[in-house]
């Protein structure tokens, strides 16, 4: 009887394991860049941009672009929409989203983008 309750946990715990498992891979498939990357976790996602180059990412179902970028002030088209975020702004709504400037380098541009 005791080995039967244990099978049945075994059991229960690889398919709870499995079912996480297929998320995490669901989720990061589901990210994909192109002189960006990408860190994303259930509800947000950071994306590193490239300057200088024409960078792209696909996140939580909509597409990120950086347009420009001068000091510490950036344009990014998120979900079709152009927005200038400053570094250390409150997130700016678009989409459902909450978009905001992390950083701003001489090579980089990092965006928080997170589901509202």
């Amino acid at each position: 009887m005791r080995l039967a309750r244990s099978a049945r946990r075994d059991v229960s715990r690889l398919a709870g394991l499995a079912a996480a498992l297929i998320l995490g891979v669901a989720l990061l498939t589901g990210c994909s860049s192109e002189g960006a990357s990408t860190e994303c976790g259930l509800d947000a996602c950071t994306v590193t941009f490239d300057r200088g180059v024409q960078a792209s990412a696909n996140i939580l179902g909509v597409e990120a672009k950086l347009i420009g970028s001068e000091a510490d002030r950036v344009t990014v088209e998120i979900a079709g929409e152009q927005l200038t975020l400053t570094v250390g702004e409150q997130a700016t709504e678009v989409a459902g989203l909450a978009v905001s400037l992390q950083q701003v380098t001489e090579s980089q541009v990092v965006v928080r983008i997170a589901r509202q």
